[in-house]
């Protein structure tokens, strides 16, 4: 295989290295290259560089010195990309030129050929050769087969897992590629074979990305006009973006001759990375602040504590994760939204990652996990968390599914090599249904409940409060007027709601704010039961890391 000190003088990928280092120490000959495979990557040309796709890179670069370069998938079938006066040898090829297609004829017919070479080795080792197989798409040939075992897909699926087991191939110069974006989707007996290596493609770093902008400024000098001389800023701006978007994203403004400025490419990395994740997960613009946040003084001076040593990158202390608790209505995605704000640093909110098809769930968190990973510093928001995170034993009738999205959500979140990187943020109004294990200490470190007001003065100044954002002001006087029919256990959410009530009511009907409020109170009933209220504030007075996030009144078991 080629090296990076080779002819080619080319810093191979830390993956690309990775595979080398096997392939050469005999430890590996089969190779399951998962994750960002679709993307376009840097590869030598003449005397510079090109973006191209992973097989082209596996044949051109990793496989230059082979004699023999075959790819298969299930859509062009057998071609022989390389060697093709060698292959023409083959006896049997010789009788039927014809190289099948079907799925279970074409893995037949590649280990009848590898085969062949590895005994004509044996028999005369002056002809030996180097050969590769490059498989796309390897999980619609091998899929990963749910439920009872279907005897001829395993069948194939252990053909193939014998390229890597049978010791006639792995004494011989073969080389077998299986390319595949997430290993979910591949069959377990390959996906699972000790003797096949996985390898993991990232999503671009900074410096990969700022590389190939670098070379890809010639090509694009209009937009890249504002960067030309600090091409590392754009790609410290776009890290989750893939290459190919990030070229498709040129080429549209190029076309269009605009040049990227700076206030482009928040915009731009969100939209990029939403595209590129099929709706799975969701940028959420940070526009406020904690001083937004009316209340929870406790709360805030520990969260800022918490920002203050993550921009000096003290990382002893910074949390894995945080869990919002309390009732429904009580702010837990605003105050996630205060918080990014406050940090200056995005959040990334999982969307409906679940899917009815077995297998799809898992692809799609590896999918999530990989953009995570490629990112800066983030939040990683999970709403509902109670219902979206699964629960360690797999619930009837959901094959395993449950059980598989909990253990691959514990095992991301408690990554020591996240710590400073991702902040977990689990939201929830029934904490009690999360895995005790997943909130323990090491993947939720603090808990900050949030609760509904507590006084008749407490309602009336947060009313007052959401009342001044819509430019509307209430005096003082109207407190005692309306004292003693402000609801308790008021929530922002409910809150929010009367305030729309009174703005619509003064601007609709010429009336003042203090008779608007007055009659708007007149009839008020909680949008929630007050038992729901009360019991969802006693989980969240007991799931608390700490009692100081928790008014006195309720401390108590019940309150």
């Amino acid at each position: 295989m080629a090296t990076a000190g080779n002819a080619t003088a080319y810093p191979l990928p830390a993956w690309a290295q990775e595979i080398v280092r096997l392939y050469e120490s005999d430890s590996a000959s089969q190779f399951i290259i998962y994750g960002n495979v679709f993307d376009q990557i840097m590869m030598p040309a003449g005397n510079g560089q090109r973006l191209g796709s992973l097989p082209e890179f596996l044949m051109h670069v990793l496989l230059s010195r082979f004699q023999v370069v075959i790819s298969y998938d299930i859509g062009n079938g057998i071609r022989v990309e390389k060697g093709g006066e060698t292959f023409a040898k083959w006896p049997h090829f010789q009788q039927s030129s014809d190289l099948p297609k079907a799925p279970r004829a074409a893995v037949e017919y590649l280990t009848g050929y590898f085969r062949y070479v590895a005994n004509l080795a044996r028999l005369a080792p002056d002809t030996s050769m180097q050969v590769a197989c490059i498989v796309r798409n390897a999980n619609l040939l091998a899929p990963m087969v749910p439920g009872s075992l279907d005897y001829d897909m395993s069948a194939l699926a252990s053909l193939i897992r014998d390229w890597a087991s049978e010791s006639l191939l792995t004494t011989h110069s073969l080389a077998t590629f299986l390319i595949v974006e997430n290993l979910n989707d591949l069959h377990t007996l390959i996906a699972n074979n000790p003797r096949s290596a996985r390898t993991k493609v990232n999503l671009p770093s900074e410096a990969e990305l700022s590389a190939a902008l670098a070379t890809m400024a010639a090509q694009y000098p209009c937009a890249l006009a504002g960067f030309a001389a600090d091409l590392g800023a754009v790609g410290g701006q776009l890290a989750g973006a893939t290459l190919s978007a990030v070229e498709s994203m040129l080429k549209l403004k190029e076309h269009a001759k605009e040049k990227i400025v700076s206030d482009d490419l928040a915009r731009m990395k969100k939209q990029l990375v939403e595209q590129d994740c099929n709706g799975l997960i969701e940028f959420i613009q940070p526009t406020r602040t904690l001083d937004d946040l009316y209340g929870m003084d406790k709360a805030k001076a520990w969260l800022r504590q918490d920002i203050a040593l993550w921009q000096k990158n003290d990382l002893q202390a910074i949390p894995k994760g945080y869990l919002l608790c309390g009732p429904v209505g009580t702010g837990k995605t605003f105050l996630v939204e205060c918080l990014a704000g406050e940090a200056g640093v995005p959040v990334v909110k999982l969307k409906n990652f679940r899917d009815k098809w077995v297998g799809s769930t898992e692809g799609n968190l590896e999918k999530i996990f990989r953009l995570l990973q490629a990112m800066g510093r983030a939040y990683v928001f999970i709403d509902e968390a109670d219902q979206a995170i699964g629960r360690r034993q797999a619930a009837d009738g959901d094959s395993g599914i449950s059980g598989r999205i909990y253990s691959m959500l514990a095992e991301e979140m408690g990554s020591s090599a996240n710590r400073g990187k991702l902040i977990w943020i689990l939201a929830s109004s029934r904490p009690d249904l999360i895995e005790v294990d997943l909130k323990r200490p090491g993947r939720v470190d603090v808990k900050i409940p949030l609760f509904p007001t507590i006084d008749a003065r407490e309602s009336f100044e947060l009313v007052k409060t959401l009342c001044h954002r819509r430019g509307m002001e209430l005096g003082e006087e109207s407190f005692a007027a309306v004292q003693e029919k402000l609801p308790l256990l008021l929530t922002p959410g409910a809150a929010e709601a009367l305030a729309v009530k009174l703005y619509r009511t003064v601007r609709t009907q010429n009336r003042t704010l203090p008779g608007a409020l007055e009659d708007a109170l007149a009839d008020y009933q909680n949008p929630v039961p007050v038992e729901t209220l009360r019991l969802q504030i006693d989980l969240a007075a007991r799931e608390a890391s700490d009692l100081e996030f928790v008014p006195a009144q309720f401390r108590s078991p019940k309150c």
